[in-house]
C-alpha cells in the first residue's frame, strides 16, 4: 500500500528554515561549491544548530502523539536544495535532534517547490526569499522565514500560531482598495462588503489543516480531562472597527477558527507579539515584520500587489 498524503498536515521546509546555516552559507558565498562540499564532508558529524523555524517544526511534529505511530497528523518533508552527499549533514543533524522526519527531496542548485501540489503540501518555509517569491508566484503556500532571534523554551510544550489576515489568509483585494482609497476608503468598502466572504489566500487550506488537529485535540480531551490543550491560533491584524466584521464573517464562511484576534488598527505588531509569544507569525508586509521579528520567528509571504510593487 502506498503511503497516503492525502488526510495529513504536511509541511515542507528547507535546511535554511529548520537549521542555522549561516556559516555554511558564508563559506558557500565566499569559497565556493568544492570548498562547501569540503567543509560539509568534514563536519559531517558535527551538528547543526536550530534555526529560527525549529521550534514551531518540533512542536508541530509532537501532536503526532494524538495519532497512531503509522498514521501520523503532521507529516514534515526536508526540500532542499543541497545535493545528497551535503544534505547528509542536515539528515544527521536531523537524528540528532530525535525529530520524526524520514522523507526528504535534495535537489542539487535547485528548489524542490514545484513538487509541493504532488505532496499535499500546505506550507513551504525556507530562508531563501527567491524560492518563496518563486514559489508564490505560482500560487503556493510558502513563507520567507526572517532571521529573527528566539530563545526557545524546552519545557513549554504549547504550539502557538499567529497569523496577519489580508494577504495571508485571505487574498489581498482590500489591502488594494486601501492602497488606492486610503484608510477611510478601504473602512466604508470594508463595511459595504461586511456579509462577502473574502476570497481565500495562500494559508487558509493551512490553517484549515491546523484546525484539524486541534480538533483532535479536543477529542483527546473529551476522552481524558487532564489532558492540556497544546495548540493555539491568533490572527493579529492592523485592522480595526468597523472592518473588524468581514474577517469574522470570512472565517465562518471558509469552515475554519482561530482562538483570538487582535484588531489593532495601527498599533505596532511587534509589542503584541512580544507578550503573545507565538512560535511562528505569518505576515505579508515586511514593514509590520521588521518589528515583530525582533523577538519572534517571523514569516514573510510575498504574496499580493504590495510585493509585487516591492520585488
Amino acid at each position: 500500500m502506498p503511503y497516503e498524503l492525502g488526510n495529513r498536515l504536511v509541511v515542507g521546509i528547507a535546511s535554511s528554515a529548520l537549521f542555522d546555516l549561516k556559516e555554511s552559507d558564508a563559506v558557500f558565498r565566499e569559497e565556493g561549491e568544492e570548498a562547501y562540499r569540503a567543509y560539509q564532508s568534514e563536519k559531517l558529524d558535527e551538528r547543526l544548530q536550530p534555526g529560527v523555524a525549529f521550534p514551531f517544526i518540533r512542536r508541530l511534529l509532537s501532536l503526532n502523539d494524538l495519532s497512531d505511530e503509522n498514521d501520523p497528523l503532521v507529516e514534515v518533508i526536508i526540500l532542499s536544495r543541497n545535493d545528497p552527499d551535503t544534505g547528509l549533514r542536515v539528515m544527521r543533524s536531523i537524528q540528532h535532534y530525535d525529530l520524526p522526519i524520514s522523507r526528504s527531496i535534495f535537489m542539487q542548485g535547485r528548489s524542490p517547490y514545484k513538487f509541493m501540489p504532488a505532496l499535499n503540501m500546505s506550507l513551504f518555509l525556507s530562508a531563501n526569499e527567491d524560492d518563496v517569491r518563486e514559489a508564490v508566484a505560482m500560487g503556493l503556500p510558502a513563507g520567507h522565514v526572517l532571521d529573527s532571534p528566539y530563545a526557545d523554551n524546552a519545557e513549554d510544550q504549547d504550539l502557538r500560531i499567529a497569523f496577519d489576515f489580508d494577504g495571508v489568509l485571505a487574498n489581498d483585494a482590500s489591502e488594494q482598495v486601501f492602497q488606492t482609497d486610503g484608510i477611510e476608503g478601504f473602512r466604508a468598502h470594508e463595511v459595504r462588503k461586511a456579509a462577502t466572504p473574502h476570497a481565500p489566500g495562500l494559508l487558509r487550506d493551512f490553517l484549515a489543516n491546523v484546525n484539524r488537529i486541534q480538533r483532535r485535540e479536543e477529542e483527546q480531551r473529551q476522552k481524558d480531562p487532564d489532558y492540556k490543550i497544546r495548540v493555539h491560533v491568533s490572527i493579529v491584524t492592523a485592522r480595526n472597527a468597523p472592518a473588524h466584521e468581514r474577517p469574522v464573517m470570512s472565517l465562518k464562511e471558509w469552515g475554519v477558527t482561530v482562538n483570538d484576534a487582535f484588531f489593532l488598527g495601527g498599533i505596532e505588531k511587534g509589542a503584541v507579539m512580544e507578550v503573545l509569544n507565538p512560535h511562528i507569525f505569518f505576515d505579508d508586509q515586511v514593514s509590520h515584520l521588521e518589528s515583530t521579528s525582533r523577538t519572534t520567528p517571523s514569516v514573510h509571504v510575498p504574496f499580493g500587489k504590495i510585493n509585487e510593487q516591492a520585488s
